[in-house]
């Protein structure tokens, strides 16, 4: 099982230095992956632990491709319906080629009304436009030549695909999943729960005619005492998870890097 851990793109932890802090702790640390998230029009109201500032993730991931060698570049998920189609896919493709392959694209639908209303789509829709932007997204990938509007284009740079997790709720996320991604990002998943939502999840994959997806799971761990830490991370191994990210809040830099040691100590790189 890979071990990563989210790098806030948001709050006061988002500033240049804060980040290239963090993202060069985690790279040292020997740990997977980092990932960041996705906000784009925060109310006041919900403004709470961000301030409503959020560094766009796919601009966040690039930067961070630039900052770092080795660690894998995640975004646990990207809200497919608040941009359109072409322009994602070039800049997933972009970040692919300038990374050296290091993208892990997780991609969900949304549920935030207000930044629906922000940007003026319908977000009961937003299922049907999720469906239609990741199966343009494997096309262009798949494909040299590519179609929208009628207009035929070519689309490179053309690199390896990342893969793909779907972000979401049963029984939705599964079916997308099986259709469209190389696995399934669940949130609030615990290990108890894992076994059966996975095996769930293998019979939609067996019916749609694909192998059993990955399984990437975003949480917590308690990283005050790296036995139960490293005994948490195995029942999540044992559950089936192919990721784990450690997801949590951090003040500052010198916190991230306590996080970034605990978890590596639960992994066993140190």
């Amino acid at each position: 099982m890979h071990v990563g851990i989210a790098l806030r793109n948001m709050g006061d932890q988002s500033t240049p230095d804060t980040m290239s802090v963090c993202a060069a702790a985690a790279e040292a640390s020997g740990l997977e992956s980092i990932w960041v998230v996705d906000h784009i029009a925060i109310p006041p109201e919900d403004a709470e632990g961000s301030n409503g500032r959020y560094v766009d993730p796919l601009v966040a991931l690039a930067w961070l491709a630039g900052a770092t060698t080795r660690i894998r570049l995640g975004v646990g998920v990207l809200i497919l319906p608040y941009r359109p189609p072409l322009p994602t896919a070039k800049q997933i493709a972009s970040i692919q080629e300038l990374s050296g392959g290091r993208l892990l694209f997780g991609a969900g639908i949304g549920w935030m009304d207000p930044e629906f209303r922000a940007l003026g789509v319908d977000r009961h829709r937003r299922g049907r436009i999720a469906d239609d932007t990741l199966a343009f997204i494997r096309a262009c990938f798949d494909n040299d030549e590519v179609t929208a509007n009628g207009q035929t284009f070519l689309f490179r740079p053309r690199p390896l695909r990342p893969p793909i997790y779907i972000g979401g709720s049963p029984p939705h996320a599964w079916k997308r999943a099986a259709k469209f991604g190389d696995g399934w990002l669940p949130m609030g998943m615990t290990p108890e729960r894992l076994p059966q939502a996975r095996a769930a999840y293998g019979e939609i994959c067996e019916a749609a005619g694909k192998p059993l997806g990955e399984v990437v799971v975003m949480g917590g761990l308690p990283l005050n005492d790296p036995n139960e830490a490293a005994g948490k991370l195995n029942d999540f191994r044992e559950a089936g998870a192919s990721r784990f990210v450690l997801g949590g809040r951090y003040a500052d830099s010198d916190e991230y890097r306590r996080r970034v040691d605990a978890l590596a100590k639960a992994v066993g790189l140190t």
